[in-house]
């Protein structure tokens, strides 16, 4: 199974709902005036919770931290604290997922939500928090595992969280937040068989997507969130970028996520990958050297991953423009970055590729074939080991 088909399966099994209410389940209680109670509707909650996840985004860690805590303070038994809190964990993680330094920590924090929504659970089954906490934390595990490659724990994680999904968004307070589950089911069943043949096997036993109305339901949340519209105007930018083959949508919504959040590496970076894709290099190359100088400034959040991926976009930019010398300037730069202890060595070995076809290029061969044949002798990623062989072959000539 490739990574990006089990991701997309994932991310199926994620927001894929169960039966509907009314087909077998209960609906949670209702306050008395007739809607369902949640803490996320607490005026001080929605206050210091969209505030903190702005601190969060932004990189101030601290200052979201102490948010959470007094959220955490102001209901001590319910998973919401918690939950915020290993928020500040998650993004310490997205930020270099070539380290696992900080995975343990975080599968405690969501630990710690999925005890505190049980035992809300046993006392009212249908607690409506409760059912929304436990989906997310599982949806975060399954996330997590998924980027560690663990299928097993990614599908078992999932699994838990589909039986809450749906039943949340059926009696959820509000549409805004609660929309975004059937958002991204709605899209990815309807694009997966597309994108992938093999996924026919599984979906023919779930309910129909609709892309345009998995679009409209994340545009909604992006518009009218509190708490996920962030998440729901990065998906959508996403989705335009992998599937959609949309540079006008892909830049749309990353430029609102970088006019929300400036100062977010991760979206930063991910502004420039969406110019570079489309061949917009001049503008790619400006966004990459922006954030070096951010990472060389220790800027909070621009750490040495960011920096790893900004020299080998600006080593490609030059390598392609003929400028081979400045391609393995910026090569040896990310060969030092890349030096230190990683389990996934995935920008390692494109730089070792693109120093052997600069190399190529300068009629350097020896060395070249030296490079490659290091690329061979790791585990492969985006089809790195096929062009090796091929210049080892052929020589790489521009």
């Amino acid at each position: 199974m490739s990574t990006r088909f089990a991701i997309m399966v994932v991310g199926i099994l994620l927001v894929a709902g169960g039966p509907r209410v009314g087909q077998g389940q209960t609906q949670p209680a209702a306050d008395a005036t007739g809607q369902t109670s949640s803490v996320l509707t607490d005026p001080v909650v929605r206050e210091k919770g969209t505030k903190g996840l702005d601190h969060l985004y932004g990189m101030r860690f601290d200052k979201a931290k102490a948010l959470f805590d007094e959220i955490d303070a102001r209901h001590p038994d319910h998973p919401v604290g918690p939950f915020l809190q290993g928020l500040n964990l998650w993004w310490t993680i997205m930020l270099d997922l070539t380290d696992t330094s900080h995975d343990e920590a975080f599968i405690e924090q969501m630990s710690t939500v999925i005890d505190r929504c049980d035992a809300l659970l046993e006392d009212d089954p249908d607690h409506f928090d409760a059912a929304l906490f436990k989906a997310a934390a599982h949806g975060f595990l399954s996330r997590l595992h998924s980027n560690r490659y663990r299928w097993w724990k990614t599908i078992r994680n999932a699994q838990k969280a589909i039986s809450y999904v749906q039943k949340v968004e059926e009696v959820a307070p509000e549409r805004g937040d609660y929309v975004f589950g059937s958002g991204m089911y709605d899209y990815y069943a309807a694009i997966l068989p597309e994108e992938y043949s093999l996924s026919k096997a599984i979906m023919w036993v779930l309910p129909d997507g609709d892309k345009e109305r998995g679009l409209e339901l994340l545009r909604e949340t992006a518009t009218n969130g509190h708490y996920v519209k962030t998440e729901a105007i990065y998906f959508l930018a996403k989705v335009h970028y992998l599937y959609e083959d949309d540079f006008r949508g892909s830049r749309k919504w990353v430029e609102r996520l970088r006019e929300r959040h400036p100062d977010n590496p991760f979206f930063h970076t991910f502004e420039g990958r969406i110019h570079a894709r489309w061949g917009r290099w001049n503008q790619a190359r400006s966004i990459f050297r922006t954030i070096v100088e951010r990472c060389e400034a220790g800027q909070a959040g621009y750490n040495t991953h960011m920096e790893e991926i900004a020299q080998l976009y600006l080593a490609r930019d030059r390598l392609y423009q003929d400028e081979y010398q400045e391609a393995l300037t910026h090569l040896a730069e990310l060969e030092q970055l890349t030096s230190r202890d990683i389990e996934n060595t995935k920008y390692r070995m494109l730089g070792y590729l693109y120093q052997g076809m600069a190399y190529d290029a300068l009629g350097q061969r020896d060395l070249a074939v030296h490079r490659y044949r290091k690329v061979l002798t790791m585990e492969d990623a985006s089809g790195a080991h096929d062009r090796a062989e091929k210049y080892l072959d052929s020589p790489y000539e521009g």
